[in-house]
C-alpha cells in the first residue's frame, strides 16, 4: 500500500510505501545520478554514449525526473528506504543542490518513505498547502485514482455519542476519531471486461473526468493487442462544450501509462477535427516519466493516433448506417468540427467525406450525405453542384438556382463558414466533380439540350451585343464581364464568378476577420428572355445616349448584389434610383 502521512507543525509531507525498497546501490544509481545532473559527470556520460547534450531528454525517463520535481515544492528530501531480504536500512537525503548524503537508518519493514520538507505556501507560485487532507486528496484523485494500490490518508472526524434513540447525548463532549481514508477507487474501468461493466458505472466515469452533468451520447471500447498494448475509452459528449470553436481551448485525451495520468490533455492523441472526443488511453509501454518533448517523438503515440482515429471513424460510419437519428444529434452538435477534417486529414479524407451532411434543395429539412445525392442524380447530370451562403433562407431562393429547378437538379446548400475551408479541398465525390453553380458558366440537361442552349445564346448574343458592351462600360469598375446567362429563368440579372473566384460568402468572412480580401470584380449574367433587358434594348435602339439606361445598369448590379447577400456598393445612389423609378410607376 501507499500512505500519506502529513505533519502541519513540522511542515512535512511523508509518502510511506510498502513495495520492495532499494539498497545502498539502487539509491546510488536510481537517485544519485539526477542528483549530480548539473554537473559534468552527466555530460561525461551522455559523451560515453556517443550522444550529445540534446540526448539529454532519452536519459530522464531512465533516473526519473518525476521525483527530483519534489524540490519544486520542499527545501528538502529525505528517502528511508530498507530493501526487501536486507536487514539494513539506509537514509538518502538532500537539497536538491547538486549533492547528497547516504547513511545507515532504522526501518521495522521492507519499503521505502519519502519525507518533504514543504516550503511556505506560495499560491501565485503554485506551491500549495500539501499538509491539508483535502489538498492531497484532490491531486491523488486526478493523477493516481487508477494505482492498482490503495493510496490512504489519515482522517479525523468528531464522533459523538448518541442514546438509544440516534440522539446526541446532553453534556457529553465530542470525540476524535482518526481513521484511514483510501483516496484512490483502483478500479480502472478501461481494463474490465465489457461484460462486467454496466452502462451506469461508464457514465459515472464520463461524468467524473470531465465534469460533465449529462450522460455521454456514445461510448467506444476500443483494445490494442499485439507488439505494442493500449487501451482506450472513448466518448462523445452529447453537447458541444462552449468553447468547441476557441482555438485557444484545451482538448486530447488523457493519457495514461501504467495506471498513472501522465497527461491530462494530450492533443498528439488525435487530430484537432476530433477535438469533441473525450476520454481515455492507457498503454504500459509508456514511461511513467516520459517528457512532453519525448512524447510528441514517440512513435507509440504516432501509432495509437492512427489507429484510434480510424477505429473512430469506423464508429461514425456504423452509426450514421445503422443509427440514423443519433448520427443526426451527433451531427446537429460536432458536425462542423469534423468538417474541419476534410481539408486537414489527408490520411483519412475519403472517411471523412463519407460522413458529411448538407442541407439540400431535396428536402426542406432533412440533410443529406454526399453519396446519397449522387445516388439521386438524373441520369445525364455529370456534377455535384452546391451554393454557399449565410442563411438556407437566402441560398435557396437565389437566382442562380433558376435553371436548376426547373431541371429537378439538387442543389447542397453550404451555409456554415467552415464549409468555405470544404469547397476548397473536396473537389470531387465517387467520380463526381462538385461545382458551384454561383461561378463558371451553366449547361444543363442531355448534350441535344446543351447544343441548343448553346445556339440560342450565340443568336441572343448577337442580338444585345451592343447594349451589353454599354452596360460593360458603366458598370467597369465593379464587373469584369457582361453576358447572357443560361442560369436564369425568372430573375433579370444575377452576378456569378470565375471558376477560381472567391465566393461572396468568402469574401465577407475574410472582411469579418480583419484580413485583406481581394478587390474581385464580378461577372454580370443578363437573362435573355426577360422584359427588362428586352425593354432596355428598345430603349438604347431609340437613344443609345439615354441616362435611364445607366440608371438602370447600376439598378440591375445592385439587384444582383441584394440577390447574393452581398453588400451595395453605393447603397445612397441605389435607394434613390429606387425612390425615382417608384414615383415613375405610379
Amino acid at each position: 500500500e501507499i500512505r500519506l502521512e502529513a505533519d502541519k507543525t513540522a511542515r512535512t509531507l511523508t509518502i510511506h510505501d510498502t513495495g520492495i525498497g532499494m539498497s545502498r546501490d539502487e539509491l546510488i544509481n536510481n537517485l544519485g545520478t539526477i542528483a549530480k545532473s548539473g554537473t559534468r559527470a552527466l555530460l561525461d556520460e551522455l559523451q560515453k554514449e556517443g550522444k550529445t547534450a540534446e540526448g539529454l531528454g532519452e536519459l530522464i525517463g531512465r533516473f526519473g525526473v518525476g521525483f527530483y520535481s519534489a524540490f519544486m515544492v520542499s527545501d528538502k528530501v529525505t528517502v528511508v528506504t530498507r530493501r526487501a531480504g536486507e536487514d539494513t536500512a539506509h537514509r538518502w537525503e538532500s537539497t536538491g543542490s547538486g549533492e547528497y548524503t547516504l547513511a545507515p537508518a532504522e526501518r521495522a519493514t521492507r519499503g521505502t518513505s519519502i519525507t518533504l520538507q514543504l516550503k511556505e505556501v506560495d499560491q501565485d507560485g503554485g506551491i500549495e498547502d500539501f499538509t491539508e487532507e483535502w489538498v492531497s486528496s484532490r491531486i491523488v484523485k486526478r493523477y493516481s485514482d487508477f494505482v492498482s494500490y490503495p493510496i490512504k490518508h489519515k482522517v479525523e472526524r468528531e464522533e459523538i455519542e448518541r442514546d438509544d434513540q440516534g440522539q446526541p447525548k446532553p453534556d457529553v463532549q465530542p470525540t476524535i476519531v482518526v481513521e484511514d481514508k483510501t483516496l484512490n477507487s483502483m478500479k480502472p474501468i478501461w481494463i474490465r471486461p465489457q461484460s462486467e461493466v454496466t452502462e451506469e458505472e461508464l457514465h459515472e466515469f464520463y461524468k467524473h473526468i470531465t465534469h460533465d452533468w449529462e450522460a455521454p451520447m456514445k461510448t467506444m471500447t476500443f483494445k490494442a493487442e499485439g507488439r505494442f498494448e493500449f487501451q482506450c475509452l472513448v466518448f462523445i459528449p452529447s453537447r458541444a462544450p462552449f468553447d468547441l470553436h476557441y482555438y485557444g481551448a484545451d482538448y486530447g485525451l488523457q493519457l495514461y501509462a501504467q495506471r498513472v495520468m501522465i497527461m491530462e490533455h494530450c492533443e498528439d492523441l488525435l487530430p484537432r477535427h476530433f477535438r469533441f472526443l473525450k476520454g481515455v488511453v492507457d498503454s504500459a509501454d509508456l514511461p511513467l516519466n516520459i517528457s512532453r518533448q519525448r512524447l510528441q517523438q514517440d512513435r507509440h503515440i504516432t501509432q495509437i493516433r492512427t489507429w484510434l482515429v480510424r477505429r473512430v471513424l469506423d464508429a461514425l460510419k456504423t452509426m450514421q448506417q445503422d443509427e440514423p437519428e443519433a448520427y443526426l444529434k451527433f451531427w446537429e452538435q460536432f458536425g462542423r468540427v469534423l468538417k474541419e477534417g476534410v481539408g486537414n486529414d489527408f490520411d483519412n479524407k475519403e472517411a471523412l467525406e463519407a460522413l458529411l451532411m448538407f442541407p439540400s434543395s431535396n428536402d426542406p429539412e432533412q440533410l443529406t450525405t454526399l453519396q446519397s445525392y449522387v445516388d439521386r442524380m438524373p441520369e445525364e447530370q455529370s456534377d455535384i453542384y452546391y451554393l454557399t451562403g449565410e442563411l438556407r433562407r437566402a441560398v435557396e431562393h437565389s437566382p442562380h438556382l433558376e435553371a436548376f429547378r426547373a431541371k429537378n437538379y439538387e442543389v447542397l446548400y453550404l451555409v456554415e463558414p467552415v464549409d468555405e475551408i470544404v469547397t476548397q479541398s473536396l473537389f470531387e465525390f465517387s467520380g463526381k466533380k462538385l461545382q458551384s453553380v454561383g461561378k463558371g458558366a451553366v449547361q444543363l440537361g442531355s448534350d441535344e439540350e446543351k447544343e441548343k442552349a448553346e445556339q440560342a445564346i450565340k443568336e441572343q448574343t448577337e442580338t444585345y451585343s451592343s447594349l451589353m458592351e454599354l452596360i460593360q462600360s458603366k458598370l467597369d469598375e465593379y464587373v469584369k464581364e457582361v453576358r447572357l446567362s443560361t442560369r436564369l429563368t425568372s430573375s433579370p440579372v444575377c452576378l456569378v464568378g470565375s471558376d477560381f473566384d472567391y465566393s461572396p460568402q468568402l469574401e465577407r468572412l475574410l472582411r469579418q476577420g480583419n484580413l485583406d480580401a481581394p478587390k474581385q470584380k464580378r461577372i454580370m449574367e443578363l437573362n435573355p428572355v426577360h422584359p427588362i433587358l428586352a425593354k432596355m434594348q428598345d430603349q438604347f435602339d431609340k437613344d443609345k445616349e439615354a441616362a435611364v439606361l445607366s440608371d438602370y445598369a447600376e439598378l440591375l448590379l445592385g439587384y444582383g448584389l441584394i440577390a447574393e447577400g452581398s453588400d451595395l456598393h453605393d447603397p445612397v445612389k441605389f435607394t434613390q434610383l429606387v425612390g425615382t423609378l417608384m414615383e415613375q410607376g405610379l
